[in-house]
């Protein structure tokens, strides 16, 4: 018999916080649903309950069409932390 792993249950930081809404004007908080190259990271990779995921995944949407985050990254020009580069 193999040993199960047991890891560390993740749990929703919008909940924590108690937000109930999420404005796609805030990139900070955005920025822990997003990976390096801006891709939209799943729910059991960032412990986002089933709600602010969707909440989230629909802000990120807003602000790619406002161009507050960019659709892709260039995989040329690659920089350390692309996340200073969102103001």
């Amino acid at each position: 018999m193999s040993k199960e792993r047991k890891f560390k249950k993740r749990h929703c930081k919008y909940c924590e916080a108690k937000i109930d809404s999420i404005d796609y004007k805030d990139l900070s908080l955005l920025k822990f649903t997003l990976s390096e190259r801006f891709k939209i990271m799943p729910r059991r990779l960032t412990g986002n309950c089933k709600k602010h995921q969707e909440l989230a995944t629909i802000a990120i949407k807003r602000a790619r069409q406002t161009a507050l985050i960019p659709y892709i990254i260039d995989r040329k020009n690659v920089v350390d932390s692309p996340f200073e580069l969102i103001r």
